[in-house]
């Protein structure tokens, strides 16, 4: 299949480039430095012209939500990264005289909002707060592409694990120096997935017609904060009984803090439905296939 990939040169875009080339696909990555991609790239002006020559469209653009603190310009970045972003991709398809087949689409487990320890499959309602509302645009830009005739997937993807970045590469130094542990009451759920286990997602979804609608990527074993500092100690050989108190958080990161004082306990209903086989199930194995001890 020829694909369109945006996001085609991040922590999790790179490696799922060469997983559709090893699988026999034809990638183009959406830059805006194609010239620093190398070949196979085109910028964002030619979108309308690339679209047509593509099957599939994988869209992954985004600016990191923890890059910087939540001030009204960084939260505009985070949300136009995203919604805009989107936006001409669909528009470029619906102007399309070949569209391609399929598009997936990022979107993330914050679209369920803080939410306790309610088990959250596909089926459950948008939550609140910035990052639900900023998913849920996001999920409604890609779902105009229905409507066009192509079939969509949005998938909802929890903290990504993967050795070399990502969130695992900031906690990791307070264990190393003895000061890690978990974070406010520890009680909050963490929806986590393997970075192998996301490209396999996106893979079966772009080439398998069952993928569509809502899908949620993250494992299929959700943790509290605190068992996931535990886990990560125990992978270090570092103590986590350092509990960084709720008050410093909100003090340092201001509202980005929320991000981390909750959580939600996503279930991934419909990939097991659709009987995806998971290479990193259980989060002890997959800290040991990330963290370089």
């Amino acid at each position: 299949m020829r694909i369109l990939m945006t996001g085609g040169t991040g922590f999790v875009g790179a490696p799922l480039c060469r997983a559709l080339r090893g699988a026999g696909h034809t990638v183009t990555v959406v830059s805006r430095d194609p010239e620093a991609v190398g070949g196979g790239a085109v910028d964002w002006g030619a979108v309308p012209e690339a679209v047509p020559e593509t099957d599939a469209v994988v869209n992954l653009a985004g600016e990191p939500i923890a890059a910087r603190r939540w001030r009204p310009a960084q939260k505009r970045r985070i949300r136009e990264s995203r919604v805009e972003a989107t936006r001409p991709l669909v528009t470029a398809i619906g102007g399309a005289e070949r569209r391609p087949r399929v598009l997936v689409s990022a979107s993330a487990v914050g679209y369920y909002g803080p939410r306790g320890d309610e088990p959250l499959d596909e089926s459950a309602a948008p939550g609140t707060g910035f990052l639900a509302e900023v998913c849920e645009a996001w999920e409604r830009e890609a779902l105009a592409a229905e409507a066009l005739g192509v079939r969509v997937v949005r998938l909802r993807i929890g903290l990504v694990l993967a050795p070399g970045g990502g969130a695992l590469a900031r906690m990791i130094p307070p264990f190393r120096r003895f000061v890690g542990g978990p974070i406010g009451s520890g009680t909050q759920w963490m929806s986590w997935i393997h970075r192998d286990d996301l490209i396999g997602l996106v893979v079966d979804a772009v080439e398998k017609e069952s993928y569509r609608g809502a899908v949620n990527a993250s494992a299929p074993h959700p943790v509290t904060n605190r068992e996931f500092a535990n886990a990560l100690g125990a992978v270090l050989a570092r103590p986590a009984g350092m509990r960084a108190p709720a008050w410093a958080l909100r003090l340092a990161l201001g509202e980005m803090a929320e991000m981390l004082l909750t959580g939600q306990r996503v279930l991934p209903r419909a990939a097991e439905a659709l009987g995806y086989r998971w290479r990193q199930p259980e989060l002890g194995a997959a800290l040991r296939v990330s963290v370089r001890v």
